[in-house]
């Protein structure tokens, strides 16, 4: 049975507006992203859906809480969604990144699937704890619909995973924030059915105009 998964962004934080690297580090959301968050809700009353999971770390906390009290179901967190840990990196932007760490912020920009950052941790390592949440949910959840509110840097990860996209390879995709992303899990595998879908923040974007 194929389970279907709405795997979403959280919103735009007051560090994603800066361009700070978060990783295990947390910033609220900005009115901008508490908006798209609503905006999320909003489009989420209108679907059928089984189960509302999410990263423990406050910004998917806060946007699917957002979603939660919109649509009644209940939040459960779980610590396998998370972003990857970013270690030394954390709280500084990429330019404080480049100086402060120059040899470390090169082997995290070059991609390379297994470089541990000091005290943080590689993308294989934080994308075979998602694989892993994502297959067990969808066990728990045969046939049915369950949205999850996760991070950019993981969706990125699945996204290449899914579609054989080597790690190092340049990201020539975006990964939005409140982006709204369907992946079926099927058979014991992943098929991609929509990416960067943010058409329910089209209304958003002419209020700003």
């Amino acid at each position: 049975m194929t389970t279907e998964f709405i795997l979403l962004r959280h919103g735009e934080t007051e560090w994603n507006a800066q361009e700070r690297l978060q990783g295990h580090l947390n910033s609220t959301l900005s009115l901008g992203g508490l908006r798209q968050a609503d905006a999320l809700a909003a489009r989420l009353a209108t679907v059928r859906f089984q189960a509302l999971y999410s990263s423990d770390l406050g910004r998917a906390v806060q946007t699917a809480s957002c979603i939660a009290a919109t649509t009644g179901h209940a939040l459960q967190q779980d610590v396998r969604l998370r972003e990857r840990g970013l270690g030394i990196l954390e709280g500084l932007t990429r330019t404080e990144a480049r100086l402060r760490h120059p040899e470390v912020f090169s082997h995290y920009a070059a991609g390379g699937p297994d470089f541990v950052i000091p005290e943080g941790e590689s993308t294989s390592q934080r994308l075979r704890l998602a694989v892993a949440c994502l297959e067990e949910l969808a066990g728990r959840h045969p046939g049915e619909r369950v949205v999850v509110v996760t991070h950019g840097g993981l969706l990125s990860s699945l996204f290449r995973h899914c579609l054989g996209i080597p790690p190092a390879t340049p990201r020539a995709f975006a990964v939005l924030n409140a982006s709204w992303n369907r992946f079926d899990f099927e058979a014991g595998g992943f098929r991609l059915v929509s990416w960067g879908d943010v058409s329910h923040l089209r209304d958003l974007s002419r209020d700003d105009t």
